[in-house]
Order: C-alpha cells, then sequence, then structure tokens
C-alpha cells in the first residue's frame, strides 16, 4: 500500500515536472517573438508568475547608464513608475545584479539569513508598508546575455503559493528562463522598433502600453479631444514625455514652453496669431543654426515649404513640441494687455526709420502714441509677473535694447526694442519722473507714480546711468502699497519667532535689521509695526520711499530737496508725542545718536543698516562714535537677513541624502560654531548633538532625511517661486552689553551670541534646506561667510 502510494506520488511529481517544463517552452517562444521588452514585462508577467507559482514577479532590465537596474510598475489602470535601484548588496535585487547569482531566500525579513549572503544585504521593507503586500519568499536570478556575458537585468519571483521555500524545480526553470530573456532583451536593446507615429515613443519607453495608446486614441476620437490631450489628462504623461517622443519620431529637438523666452519683435511684424493657430508654426529666434522654427508637425511645415514662402533667404532650424506648448507659446507671443494691444503689437507699430540723436527727435519719438502705450504695457506686465525690478539696458549700434524682470531675485528677459527707440524710450521713462531729458553723462534719480499713466497704483523708483557707447541703463523698482506680511508668516523659525516677538514687545530700546539693499529689511519692519500696530500706540515712520502702508501709522516721506532727512524727522518725532519710531535706515552719526537718546527717553525705536551681520553691526555702530555705555543700555537686538529663493513646491523632487551628504551638510553647519567653548572642547561632541537635533526635528522614522532638488515646471523659474528669509538674531542680553562696553571684538561677540542660542544665517538656511524650503546652492549664494 505505501510502495503503490510512494509510486503515485512520485509520478505525480513527474508529470507535474513534465507539465511544468512544457509550460516554460510555450513562455520561452512567446519571449523570443515578443515585439519588444514592454510586451514581456507587462503582457507576459502574469502567465511567468502563473507558471512558478508566485504570488508577485518583478522584472528589472539595466539602466542605460549601467550602474542601476530599472524596473516598470504600473500605477492603476494606466500610469507606469520606475523604481531605479543601484547596482550594489545592499537590496536583494542589487545583490543578484553585482554577484550575477541566483538566491532561494526562505524569509527576507530573517536578517541572519540575508547576512549569510552579504553583511550588507538589507530587505526594502518601505515597499511591502507602501504596497500592503508582505514578502516572504524570494527566488530570483540574473538576466544575462549569453554569448556575451553582458547583464541585462534581474527577474524576482516572491512568495511561493504552497507557503514555503521556493522548489528545487523552479530554480532550475529560471535558469532556463533567464537565458531566454537575456536573447531578447539585448536583441530588442539594439535593435529598437522603429517608430510609426509621433506617440510610439512612449511605448518604446514603457510610459504606456501598446494597448493603452490604442484605447487612448480610440477615447479622443470618441470624445473629440486630441490624442495629446487624453494621455496628459487620462494617463498622467507630461508634456516634456509627449515631447521627448515626438522629437524621436520627426528627428528634431524638442522644444518646451518657456515663460522667460525673448518675444521676437523683428520676426512677427508680418505674422498674425489666426494665421500662426492655423499653420501651428512660429518663428522663436535667430540661432547659430538659422532661424528656429517651432511647429507641432515639422515635417508638414518643411514639406509645405511655408515657412520658406514668409522666410525665403533665411536656412530654417526645425524644433516639435506639443499641442499645449504650442498654444501656450502663441499666447504668450501674442498676449492681450490691459488695453488690448500686445506688446509684439505695439512694437510692430512703431516705425522703423532711425532716430537722429538730437533732443527733439527723441521727445517727438518719446510722446508717439504706440511708444507711451509700450512702457506702459512693460511696468504693467512686470507688475502682474510679480518682478521687484525692470532692467533697460540698450546696448550701442545696430543691436536691440534688452529688457529684464527680477523676479524672485533672479534676472530674466522680458523683450527686445528695436536699435532705433534706444534714446526715445530712455526719454520717455525721464519725462514720466520729471528728469532732465538733456542730461545722459550723469545718473539721476526719480520716481514714477504710475497711476497718473494707467488704471494701476504703483509707484517706481526710477535710476539713470550712463553706460559704455552713448547709452543711458535704466532701473526701475516697484514700490507696490501693499499690505505687511504679517509676523508669523515671515518665514521666522520657532524658536527665532518667539524670541523676536519678547524683544520687540519691549516698551523701549532700540532694535536693527541689517542687511544688504533688497534683503527684505523694510518688510521685516513692516511686518514688526504690524504686530505692535495697536489703538493704544502712536507709531511714526520716516521712510525713504514709503514703500508699504498701513492704517494707524503716521508714515512722513524723506524730501531731502526740502530739507527733510531722518536726522530733522527724528527730532521732529520727538516733539509729537511717540510710543514707537521707525527710521528707514540710519546713516550718520547725528542719526544714530538721536535714535540711541529717543530710546532711553522711553521709546522704541526699529531701524535698518547696511551690514553683514547681526555682531558686525554692533562693531560698525561703534565705529560711528557710538557711546558704548549709552548704546549698550539702550540695545534690543538685531536681526541680520537674506533673501534665497525658494523650491517650487509643485514641481520640486524628493530624495533622500547618503550619509556623505549629511556629513557634508553638517560640516558647513558646525563650521560657524568654532568660536563656542561647546565645539572647542570636544568638536566630536558638538556635532553628535547637532546631529541629533536634526534627526528628532526633519528625519523619519528610519532616521532618513528628506530633501528636495528644483526641477523647473511652467509655474516656476527654473524650479524656485518665490523667496524664504534667512535669519540671525542676536539679543541684547546682559552678556552681550557688557561686552558691547568693553568694545569687544565681532569673533566675541558671535561666540557668546552663538553660545546664548543664536542661530547664524548659514545655519537657519541649512535648516530651512532640512525642511525642504530651499537647496543648499540658494543658501551659498547669500550665506557663504
Amino acid at each position: 500500500m505505501n510502495a503503490s502510494h510512494t509510486r503515485t506520488a512520485a509520478g505525480g511529481d513527474v508529470s507535474r515536472r513534465l507539465a511544468f517544463f512544457k509550460g516554460l517552452q510555450a513562455i520561452t517562444n512567446r519571449i523570443h517573438s515578443a515585439l519588444d521588452i514592454d510586451q514581456i514585462v507587462f503582457e507576459l508577467a502574469s502567465d511567468i508568475c502563473a507558471l512558478f507559482d508566485a504570488e508577485r514577479l518583478s522584472i528589472y532590465t539595466l539602466d542605460d547608464g549601467g550602474d542601476a537596474i530599472v524596473t516598470k510598475v504600473k500605477i492603476g489602470l494606466r500610469a507606469v513608475r520606475n523604481i531605479r535601484l543601484p547596482i550594489d548588496e545592499q537590496s536583494i535585487a542589487g545583490y543578484v545584479a553585482c554577484r550575477r547569482t541566483l538566491v532561494n531566500i526562505a524569509d527576507v525579513y530573517d536578517e541572519d539569513e540575508l547576512h549569510a549572503l552579504s553583511p550588507a544585504l538589507h530587505f526594502r521593507k518601505d515597499v511591502d508598508e507602501r504596497s500592503g503586500f508582505h514578502t516572504q519568499a524570494m527566488l530570483a536570478a540574473p538576466i544575462v546575455e549569453p554569448e556575451s556575458g553582458q547583464l541585462e537585468g534581474v527577474i524576482q519571483f516572491m512568495n511561493a503559493k504552497d507557503g514555503g521555500r521556493f522548489s528545487t524545480v523552479a530554480e532550475e526553470g529560471l535558469l532556463g528562463l533567464v537565458q531566454a530573456l537575456g536573447v531578447a532583451f539585448a536583441k530588442h536593446r539594439t535593435a529598437p522598433a522603429a517608430l510609426r507615429s509621433r506617440f510610439d515613443g512612449l511605448v518604446a519607453d514603457g510610459r504606456v502600453t501598446v494597448d493603452e495608446l490604442g484605447e487612448a486614441t480610440r477615447l479622443a476620437r470618441e470624445q473629440g479631444m486630441s490624442t495629446e490631450r487624453m494621455l496628459i489628462d487620462d494617463y498622467g504623461l507630461s508634456h516634456g514625455e509627449l515631447g521627448e517622443a515626438a522629437a524621436r519620431f520627426y528627428g528634431v529637438p524638442y522644444e518646451p514652453y518657456r515663460a522667460d523666452r525673448i518675444k521676437p519683435m523683428d520676426l512677427l511684424r508680418h505674422i498674425k496669431r489666426e494665421y500662426v493657430q492655423q499653420t501651428h508654426w512660429l518663428p522663436l529666434e535667430e540661432a547659430r543654426e538659422g532661424l528656429v522654427i517651432m511647429a507641432v508637425d515639422p515635417e508638414q511645415i518643411r514639406t509645405s515649404r511655408i515657412a520658406n514662402n514668409v522666410f525665403p533667404r533665411a536656412r530654417l532650424a526645425f524644433r516639435v513640441t506639443t499641442r499645449d506648448e504650442f498654444e501656450r507659446t502663441v499666447n504668450q507671443f501674442f498676449e492681450s494687455s490691459l488695453d488690448a494691444a500686445s506688446v509684439d503689437d505695439l512694437l510692430s507699430d512703431l516705425a522703423e526709420e532711425e532716430h537722429e540723436a538730437s533732443i527733439s527727435d527723441d521727445v517727438n519719438a518719446a510722446v508717439d502714441n504706440e511708444l507711451v502705450k509700450l512702457v506702459n504695457k512693460i511696468i504693467i506686465d512686470a507688475h502682474r509677473q510679480g518682478a521687484s525690478d525692470i532692467h533697460i539696458e540698450p546696448r550701442p549700434g545696430k543691436d536691440k535694447t534688452l529688457i529684464r524682470f527680477r523676479r524672485d531675485g533672479a534676472l530674466v528677459p522680458y523683450i527686445e526694442v528695436p536699435a532705433s527707440y534706444r534714446n526715445p524710450l530712455v526719454t520717455r521713462i525721464k519725462i514720466m519722473c520729471d528728469l532732465d531729458i538733456s542730461e545722459r553723462r550723469r545718473p539721476q534719480d526719480g520716481k514714477i507714480r504710475f497711476r497718473k499713466y494707467a488704471p494701476l497704483d504703483i509707484e517706481l523708483r526710477v535710476a539713470t546711468l550712463p553706460t559704455a557707447g552713448g547709452t543711458e541703463d535704466v532701473v526701475m523698482r516697484i514700490l507696490a502699497s501693499n499690505e505687511p506680511i504679517p509676523l508669523d508668516r515671515l518665514g521666522l523659525s520657532s524658536a527665532n519667532h518667539a524670541r523676536l516677538r519678547e524683544v520687540i514687545s519691549q516698551p523701549y530700546g532700540i532694535f536693527f535689521v541689517c542687511g544688504p539693499t533688497g534683503s527684505g529689511k523694510t518688510t521685516t519692519l513692516h511686518s514688526i509695526l504690524g504686530f505692535l500696530n495697536t489703538p493704544e500706540a502712536k507709531i511714526w515712520t520716516a521712510e525713504d520711499p514709503v514703500e508699504i502702508t498701513q492704517k494707524g501709522l503716521r508714515q512722513v516721506q524723506v524730501n531731502r530737496k526740502a530739507g527733510l532727512d531722518f536726522a530733522v524727522l527724528m527730532r521732529a518725532f520727538l516733539r509729537a508725542d511717540p510710543d514707537i519710531i521707525m527710521v528707514g535706515e540710519m546713516r550718520d552719526q547725528e542719526t544714530m545718536s538721536i535714535g540711541i537718546e529717543a530710546s532711553l527717553t522711553g521709546h522704541l525705536v526699529l531701524t535698518t543698516l547696511h551690514t553683514n551681520s547681526a555682531p558686525e553691526s554692533i562693531v560698525r555702530l561703534l565705529d560711528m562714535g557710538m557711546d558704548p555705555f549709552n548704546f549698550s543700555d539702550a540695545l534690543l537686538g538685531v536681526l541680520a537677513q537674506r533673501l534665497a529663493r525658494r523650491l517650487c513646491t509643485q514641481c520640486r523632487e524628493a530624495y533622500h541624502p547618503d550619509e556623505a551628504e549629511i556629513g557634508h551638510l553638517l560640516d558647513e553647519y558646525c563650521a560657524d560654531m568654532h568660536l563656542t567653548p561647546e565645539f572647542q572642547e570636544d568638536p566630536h561632541v558638538a556635532r553628535v548633538r547637532v546631529l541629533s537635533e536634526w534627526r528628532a526635528n526633519w528625519a523619519d522614522e528610519q532616521g532618513r532625511f528628506t530633501l528636495y532638488r528644483p526641477v523647473g515646471c511652467q509655474e516656476c523659474n527654473k524650479g524656485y517661486r518665490g523667496r524664504v528669509g534667512l535669519h540671525e538674531l542676536m539679543i541684547g542680553t546682559d552678556a552681550i552689553r557688557q561686552l558691547v562696553q568693553e568694545r569687544a571684538h565681532v569673533r566675541e561677540l558671535f561666540a557668546r551670541a552663538l553660545e546664548q542660542g543664536m542661530r547664524t544665517l548659514r545655519q537657519d538656511g541649512i535648516e530651512k534646506v532640512l525642511a525642504g524650503i530651499t537647496d543648499l546652492a540658494q543658501v551659498r549664494k547669500v550665506c557663504m561667510r
């Protein structure tokens, strides 16, 4: 009986083995006949998984760089996400690729079993945590091209359905399977299939499958929309992915939409919007390779030669783009303005004749209706785009005048104006701010109240400077009359916010905000005033100019021509029963002495300085001749600040930094601590303390930090959008006051302030890097010591 049962079981094992290898042969034949790797990964994977009695399967392919393996995972029904692993011994698939060996693991959570293979080997538990799937057994093998020995990828089975380790039959079958996969992968890698449409590259790259592309085309046709829009809206593809696929099909570079593109007014002069929208091509610029033409279908434009008819003598260089980005570029070039005229229309309406360099001709041209509209349009667009400054940069000869906007601290091109209107453009701006139009050899300053010229209530501070070649540059700063930023939205760290509130709540004393021009000092002062502005307080401000207005404040504009400077205004304020005085800037000893006197007689004085750091401000004021005893009694604190560009939250890319990168951040952070007693006593202990604070504040449960890289999207400027303040707050404690009285050096003030809790500008910036607000490159730009 027992012998008969044994023979029956053995016979069953043999039949199952035969059935397994017969099924494997069928799978192998299908692999060799597959059109591409994606068909193997997405269409054969379920059959392979069923043959090996596994619950799940992953197939990794070799990355283009050769130092990593990538698996394509379907998210939902249509979208595809790539998971990338380095070829090293820190993951199971990476270990298999690195060692070129098959592994059969009973329990991936058994650290002893993994460490028997390699001490560095770990299972990525986060994958299970995200998916809800519990991995136990794993069978994995490298995919290698048999003849060359070239690594092509890794195949990995998870969880045998019988609940144990994968069988020896599965191991044997896997060796045959990876041989077939190695041949197929090498064939498709070296001989890609021909592209039949602008979307086939998406299939080749694994963004969609053949079936999904066909379904998207069918749905788009039924719903009366483009396949491109269907792929973006329903399949989650980006414009960049569609554009790169089209570039491969047409054999020309992909040209994305760029918000900072300079509008080519001379190229658009004889082209109307209706024609562009009908023909789907647009001239962009004259480059070294020729006149660059953006088109949705560059092959059709090339063969029809319609672009050659418009530019008969030009050598054309074609670029392909998506329909949506083409429409955005058209809107950008033919945008309607406040008075329904676009910049290119205004420029094309200007006369083309050269103007003589006479003042009378410049004045006549400056009051020309089209030039007046153009200048208004430039200012309106700058305000709408959130620019802080407008830079008008004429160039000598026949070169065009470049106009750029400063947005989020960086200059971006706006338009180019024909050379013949170089002088009339500057003359028009001088007329608007009542400057001497005949004076071109020395700098001039003025102000434009723009509501006199257009329905927009802003002011502009204007500076003209003579430049080489007999030209004049103009820089206009936009002074929008806006509300102050609330103190809790100023970007202060929680510690600095609490300490600042405590300091400025004192009834009297003097508080400084320091930093270079454009670092946000006035904005910070008005945020402080907004916090202090109550019906019980009388607040006087002396500003040059008044940039931010607040109800309840009595604000006075400096007017040096009328003899109204900061010192005169300070004396007048003291006779006007103030509680709080804000002085835009203390530039001389007289104004500073009055400010200190006011702070010692029961008034709270707020002011700004042009200094680099909080401790340096103290020494600078003492060098100006301040009495150290009176100054130390009056001092409440000093806030130094800079503005760094903020990462765009729409497109920033998250990543986990390695230990080396965190160590580098720690080195830069601790470089500012070398003068403190803690660091001098034991630098290692100080570093460990800082790192433990970082882990408590910014690391996840596994102790990993998450940093972000700039990427760039249609909503931002090369990965950045907006700015964030970096702060260095030094409080006037008893110890600091004692050092002021002793006229201590900057190093001593710096060390004592750090010991009492001050964070330097760079340290505050690095903490904002760890919080994902900005990146180290931006911190270095504004805080490098």
